[in-house]
């Protein structure tokens, strides 16, 4: 697959302006799991073209018509005749409406009474019209005829592997379903409540085809390096793909809850003091944590924690406890004896105060936590049990050797086994927690998590990634810190830090400073912004909140409106157009004085599509990623059994990236309670909080403690720091559960890291254009060969076709095409249904793949819309089919990659020099 052109104008390098940005070495594709044109045997294309043609004949008798009507007009004003007048007033409404009269051969009679030469042009209009009646009923049948085909090829497709395979993950539940179907002739009988299922495999296979969504093999995986004797980028996106599965990490929190329910197990686990835990003169200071369970009948979902910093009044005995647990764990059942002996309480009262102890967090379980960094949390807790040496516990690993063997049997299955090996794991942990006595089973809708590699050791060209990288690419990072919006949040931790500490300032407390920093300032501040929107409606700007009068914020302020400024110049000075070209060096002169804001090391991810052109490919930016790895990390753990692994790679590339006197550090967030935060160690450090272990060794564990911050007034930056080494520490964060869900410490860490999300959204700030119709229009907005914003439309739902009582199919899908023409919309597009949103955007669903050409496509869209009052919002498919490229004999598939960018620090290897 050819990603970019190998010469022309991206093989040049340098420009003026500040040093350019580095091209990482390594680069991530996404790939969707099915070819592209799988998904065109289920357009109705004859119908569409017939429809095409009834809308081109409707344009040429509307035309006529008018013309028509005026003759008819000035036969009336003419004629004394009343009869003859009346007959022909209702043949010119007739003509009006475009109704075929009944009569038509009186039509021509009335019009040849009063002028024989006018009968030509009324003979041509009802031949037309004629025309455009037969047109209409063949599209009934013709219609009729392709959507049963289609709706055959439909659950037809149903069947492919790699479709089902990602289903049986997504969806166990349906993958039944439609085994309950097979044997049947054809399509399922036409039942209404099959429609359901219908639309559901359908979206199904437009997320398998038409999308780049990793999640199991509905899109898989591939990394590689960018290297200067490479062509193109072959993907094998029809070789076969390897599947790595693991058990959702809240099935195995269930399990644990489980066994400390019951005091009699509990008795035998082992207990420690809260790591990070420290004594005051007078109290007990530490970090508790608790824990939300999450809804286990949603389809995603996960158990959040929380932190905070909590004090308990010293007293003998339990100064007595903590010194014996500075010693190392103790069995708990040992510490519920241990007071008994001291104090001569009943043993129910000793196992309350323990009891009191774990829930206050002073004391935690030690080895049930599910590290981020653990290979297989299912093996882990299994491993764990048998070293207790107890017959409890050596029966449940027992048990749990089965999950363990149905998870490998998914993973290596073909279809048949791994539907009987989902459906027994369900059962099999469910025994599992019956057998502890729990109240109520409990388990995750989502049981399974599973990612496919496709390769690893891809090659791709480096030159014109790097000439992108140095030119059209650099002035979008250039203009990134105006999007991003937690930039503001780490001026304002920049402002409390100095108004606390002073310049030049030092604070070793660093729990002290979190707990005074949210308690004083940043949870109102959070609160004030939560709904702020830098731009209301009529496109005037709402400056930051700036209590502490920053100079960086009103900067900011001013930087993102004369940014808007350009944009709207831009706008305006093409109103019609449907391509918007902003000026890269325009970008770059607002840009260089945005980097300087957020200071430090600026690592840069981003996700793209290339579109083939005539001339040259354009780039198209889905989405842009501050941080280190991030790309890669949660598919790291299929990438460990390669040699060298990938996880290797990166840190390796981690330790030659880091500016001198600086390390990377992963701040992990804690226990993982969500697959989505499991991936292999990536960094050589990790910052170890309270309340936290690491499995890294401890040689290079960070813990809070050994950190402190301090105001280096050369940079102007806060700055972490390790009193150990004297180095200083960038935190870096690698999972992909958003930060704003990590509890308290880690939120206000991540302020002094490089981690961000940024969407570039160039229209806020820009007051639509009169819409019509309810549908206003947006064009695509490019910098050089840099796809920014596709073109899109939106409207609320009452602006869409409906179906009329009594409409035809072929009449609905007629209406969506002149729909579609009036506004310029292209057959194919992505829908983004806001649900009850109205006039304003507020929650980010995702995009759902519409092909206008099928009936069932808009039959799916239809059933999103469930209100006029939804907002949707359509975006061109961007590459288009057309532009789609692949590798010889793979079909075109939809592709993603995935690059990163870093700052032109002095550091030697792994990256573009």
């Amino acid at each position: 697959m050819t990603a970019l052109p190998t010469t022309g104008r991206y093989a040049t390098t340098g420009r003026s302006g500040p040093p350019a940005r580095r091209l990482g070495r390594h680069f991530a594709v996404r790939v969707a799991g099915l070819p592209y044109d799988t998904v065109t045997v289920l357009r109705c294309a004859r119908s569409a073209e017939r429809a095409d043609e009834v809308l081109d004949l409707e344009a040429t008798l509307a035309v006529e018509a008018a013309t028509l009507s005026d003759l008819l007009h000035d036969l009336i004003g003419a004629n004394d005749d009343g009869d003859s007048r009346r007959r022909l007033l209702a043949l010119r409404r007739q003509v009006f409406k475009g109704l075929l009269p009944a009569d038509q051969d009186a039509a021509l009679a009335t019009v040849a009474e009063v002028s024989p030469a006018s009968v030509a042009a009324l003979r041509d209009w009802l031949t037309r019209r004629q025309r455009l009646e037969q047109r209409l009923q063949g599209l009934d049948v013709l219609l009729d005829e392709e959507l049963a085909r289609s709706r055959v090829e439909l659950w037809r497709l149903s069947g492919d592997p790699r479709l089902r395979a990602g289903m049986q993950v997504a969806s166990p539940a349906l993958d039944r379903q439609l085994v309950s179907f097979a044997g049947r002739d054809g399509a399922p009988p036409a039942a209404k409540k099959l429609r359901r299922v219908e639309r559901s495999v359908l979206s199904y296979l437009y997320r398998t085809a038409c999308k780049t969504s990793p999640f199991s093999s509905f899109t898989g995986i591939g990394v590689g390096e960018f290297t200067a004797d490479a062509t193109e980028v072959d993907l094998p996106g029809a070789g076969p793909w390897q599947g790595y599965a693991r058990l959702n990490v809240v099935a195995l929190t269930r399990i644990v809850e489980a066994v400390c329910a019951d005091l009699d197990r509990r008795g035998d686990l082992p207990v420690a003091l809260s790591p990070g835990l420290r004594q005051d003169p007078e109290r007990v200071r530490y970090v508790r944590r608790w824990v939300t369970p999450g809804d286990d009948s949603a389809s995603v979902s996960f158990d959040a924690i929380q932190d905070g910093l909590f004090y308990l009044r010293r007293s003998g005995l339990l100064d007595q406890l903590t010194a014996l647990l500075q010693a190392g764990p103790r069995r708990c059942a040992e510490l519920a004896g241990w007071p008994r002996e001291r104090t001569r309480a009943s043993p129910q009262r000793c196992e309350e105060y323990l009891t009191i102890l774990l829930r206050l967090g002073i004391l935690q379980i030690d080895g049930f936590a599910v590290d981020v960094h653990t290979p297989d949390p299912l093996r882990q807790l299994h491993d764990f049990l048998t070293l207790l040496r107890r017959d409890w516990a050596d029966d449940l690993a027992l048990r749990l050797a089965e999950p363990i063997a149905l998870v490998e049997t998914f993973r290596h299955g073909d279809l048949a086994d791994r539907r009987s090996a989902i459906h027994r794991l369900r059962e099999s942990l469910r025994d599992i927690q019956v057998h502890l006595g729990a109240e109520s089973a409990s388990l995750p809708q989502a049981l399974l998590y599973e990612d496919c590699r496709i390769a690893d050791r891809l090659t791709a060209p480096q030159d014109p990634w790097r000439g992108l990288v140095r030119h059209d690419l650099a002035a979008v990072e250039a203009i990134l810190p105006a999007f991003d919006p937690t930039l503001p949040h780490r001026i304002t931790f920049h402002g409390f830090f100095l108004a606390r500490y002073g310049v030049g300032g030092r604070c070793d407390d660093l729990l002290r400073l979190v707990e005074d920093f949210h308690e004083d300032l940043y949870d109102q501040y959070l609160a004030t912004t939560a709904d702020r929107r830098p731009y209301v409606d009529d496109g005037s700007y709402q400056p930051e909140e700036n209590w502490l009068g920053r100079p960086e914020l009103s900067e900011l302020d001013g930087l993102r409106q004369e940014l808007t400024a350009h944009l709207r110049a831009a706008v305006h000075a093409a109103p019609d157009a449907t391509e918007v070209r902003l000026d890269v060096e325009a970008l770059h002169g607002i840009g260089g004085r945005l980097l300087e804001l957020p200071g430090g090391f600026r690592p840069q991810s981003h996700l793209v599509q290339v579109a083939r052109g005539p001339d040259r490919p354009l780039v198209v930016v889905n989405q842009s990623l501050g941080g280190l790895s991030f790309p890669f990390s949660r598919f790291t753990h299929c990438f460990e059994d390669t040699v060298p692994p990938l996880s290797g790679r990166l840190r390796a590339q981690a330790a030659e990236l880091s500016p001198p006197g600086a390390v990377f550090a992963e701040l992990t967030g804690g226990p993982a309670t969500t697959n989505l935060n499991l991936h292999a160690r990536l960094t050589d450090y990790v910052i170890v909080c309270p309340g936290e272990t690491s499995l890294v060794p401890e040689e290079n564990q960070l813990p809070l403690a050994d950190l402190y911050l301090h105001h280096d007034v050369d940079t102007d930056r806060v700055v972490l720091r390790s009193t150990r080494s004297g180095q200083e520490v960038i935190p870096i964060y690698l999972g992909y559960l958003v930060p704003m869900a990590l509890p308290q410490l880690h939120r206000a860490l991540l302020l002094l890291s490089p981690t961000s999300m940024a969407v570039v959204d160039v229209w806020r700030g820009i007051p639509a254009a009169p819409d019509t119709d309810g549908v206003t229009r947006r064009p695509r907005v490019r910098v050089g060969d840099v796809v920014v914003s596709r073109r899109s439309w939106s409207m609320t739902g009452a602006a869409l076709p409906r179906r009329a009582e009594g409409d035809t199919d072929a009449a609905w899908f007629l209406g969506w095409r002149r729909w579609r023409r009036a506004h310029g919309l292209p057959a194919r597009l992505f829908a983004t249904v806001h649900v009850g949103a109205g006039g304003r955007v507020t929650a980010r669903p995702k995009p759902q793949y519409v092909d206008g050409d099928s009936y069932l496509s808009l039959l799916a869209l239809e059933a999103l819309v469930t209100s006029g009052d939804d907002r949707v919002v359509f975006r061109e498919m961007l590459p288009s089919g057309d532009e789609l490229t692949a590798g010889p004999g793979h079909g075109r598939h939809v592709t993603e990659f995935v690059i990163e960018t870093f700052p032109p620090t002095p550091t030697p290897g792994a990256v573009d020099d």
